[in-house]
């Protein structure tokens, strides 16, 4: 991928943009895109106003966009001139941007549009410079403007050790943790990155998860950029409607995920069609017949995805088991990857040719996983790595930096894991998240939230303890509930009088509590003695979520 191996944008970027100049980069779907020399002028062209705004080696600079390609010129940019990218997760609300501002001391800022209303009083006391993102004008007047011909009046060498990117994993005051990573770690994750899958300048990317996050921004734009392959962007959120035409058209060759939306594709258009047929429904449960209709389906699955798709890669949680084998038996070609923004974050992975069920992958090149402390009886203990995409650190916080980089520079990700006898990592879920029984017992929250999430009409969960008993904290679908009960009252009816709607809301009510009374006894028929759910709690708003969709679960402990 790179032949010398150079480690800073200053070297790369003029060598890939002259390799690759009349392939196309970074578009929007349906537009034309840009081409990599044109991509190569556009920096230089942002360069150049930076340069005229006073930006200098060493400034921290803001950006807050959704994706798009500037937002990718903006950061190139800015780690070309040695200027710290600090991106921003567009989910993040007013008050966590304002902290992340004031925290990382940042006075200049890229902004889209529609994310103008999150830079509030708070926030905009500390922004010298405010930049609408889409055409790089000003927001206050200016004798400064942005020309798309000019170049910058200096030449700039950057250390590869350097701090490049501080990543904020949250915007909270009292956890702001701003994550620094240099050039050198996230080039060398994406080297790291390149040995698990190949990339080629062939290849189409469709980018659906935030940039702002180091899973998207290490592997799938730098990754495809430093190959030469292309990318393309949406200009809405990417809900089915818009992603299902999209994906037709880009016809996409490797694409990334997290586990919540491949989980509701299954649940929510697989699983019906399965069994919504007497048939079906009774074919589906005996092995061989329902591994023939997941293959059938697989092929549908496939095509919507626009049928060259070659890598759909998923991280940033746990797969479910039933929806993994799903995609096993379906012959869809999904990889797992595992790692942390603190690690650039890649640690290891498999790619669609070789994987095992409810496994990781091999440690990826050039970097050392070792499990610290094994349990003698299971192998599992903390993951413990070491390499050159390890960050430096966390800033402005060497309590916390001291708590998990050692003096040697391992890094404790926080995370349980075990090793098999042919070197595969397997995740067992969050060493934080791991309770601990009456009987002094382990028990793993993510697996008893995998049997509740399987249940029917199941959205999301979280189990968790109080008061020293396991309560399943559940949100239904109510929607589908709601539905359901429709379609029967219309067969018994033929017509919804105002009466019965009247009535459907407190008849959803009644519907989702005799659910929550079935799935306690599903839940508890399935686990083991010291894992049965106590309390099952019915949680009427969706989970507050990461990034990466996982649950923010000390919001609710």
């Amino acid at each position: 991928m790179l032949a010398n191996k150079f480690f800073t944008f200053a070297e790369i970027i003029p060598d890939l943009t002259e390799r690759f100049k009349d392939n196309i980069a970074l578009s929007y779907i349906d537009e034309d895109g840009l081409t990599y020399a044109q991509m190569a002028c556009k920096i230089s062209a942002v360069m150049a106003f930076s340069e005229q705004l006073g930006l200098k080696p060493g400034d921290k600079v803001i950006i807050l966009s959704q994706n798009m390609p500037n937002w990718g010129i903006t950061y190139l940019a800015m780690l070309s001139m040695g200027i710290i990218a600090v991106p921003v997760l567009p989910d993040f609300t007013e008050e966590e941007v304002a902290n992340v501002i004031e925290h990382s001391e940042a006075r200049t800022a890229f902004v889209s549009k529609s994310l103008m209303p999150k830079l509030k009083e708070k926030a905009s006391a500390y922004i010298k410079h405010l930049i609408h993102i889409e055409d790089f004008t000003l927001t206050q007047e200016s004798e400064v403007s942005f020309d798309e011909n000019a170049k910058p009046l200096n030449q700039y060498t950057t250390n590869e050790n350097d701090l490049a990117i501080l990543i904020y994993t949250s915007g909270t005051t009292g956890n702001s943790k701003g994550v620094m990573l240099s050039q050198k770690n996230v080039i060398s994750n994406v080297i790291q990155s390149s040995g698990v899958q190949e990339i080629n300048e062939n290849d189409r990317f469709l980018s659906v998860l935030p940039l702002s996050h180091t899973y998207e921004n290490t592997i799938g734009f730098l990754l495809p950029l430093l190959a030469g392959a292309s990318v393309t962007y949406l200009r809405k959120p990417p809900t089915p409607a818009i992603l299902v035409p999209a994906m037709k058209k880009v016809r996409p060759t490797l694409m990334l995920t997290v586990p919540l939306i491949i989980e509701k594709i299954f649940r929510n258009k697989v699983l019906p069609e399965l069994e919504g047929k007497t048939v079906t429904r009774v074919l589906y449960k005996f092995p061989p017949t329902r591994k023939l209709l997941h293959r059938v389906a697989g092929k549908k699955l496939m095509q919507t995805f626009g049928g060259q798709l070659k890598f759909f890669g998923i991280g940033g949680a746990k797969l479910d088991g039933t929806v993994e084998r799903f995609l096993r038996e379906a012959r869809f070609p999904y990889a797992i990857g595992y790692g942390l923004t603190e690690t650039s974050p890649l640690l290891a992975g498999s790619n669609p040719t070789n994987t095992k069920f409810q496994a990781i992958g091999p440690v990826v090149e050039n970097c050392e996983i070792k499990i610290n402390e094994p349990d003698s009886r299971t192998g599992e203990g903390e993951i413990w790595a070491k390499g050159p995409n390890v960050m430096l650190g966390y800033y402005k916080n060497q309590e916390e930096t001291e708590k998990v980089l050692t003096t040697d520079g391992w890094f404790k990700t926080g995370d349980l894991g075990v090793f098999d006898r042919q070197g595969w990592l397997s995740h067992k879920g969050r060493l934080k998240n791991v309770l601990v029984g009456a009987n002094g017992e382990n028990i793993y929250p993510e697996e008893i939230e995998s049997v509740i999430n399987n249940f029917k009409h199941v959205l999301e969960s979280i189990v968790v303890q109080k008061k020293g008993k396991l309560v399943a904290m559940v949100h239904f679908n109510r929607e589908e509930v709601e539905l359901k009960l429709q379609e029967v009252k219309h067969n018994l009816s033929q017509r919804l009088d105002d009466t019965i709607i009247g009535d459907l809301s407190k008849h959803v009510d009644e519907k989702i509590e005799e659910l929550a009374r079935e799935l306690k006894e599903h839940i508890n028929a399935r686990v083991n003695k010291f894992s049965k759910i106590q309390n099952l709690i019915i949680q009427s708003d969706p989970f507050k979520k990461t990034a990466t969709k996982k649950i923010k679960r000390y919001l609710y402990t």
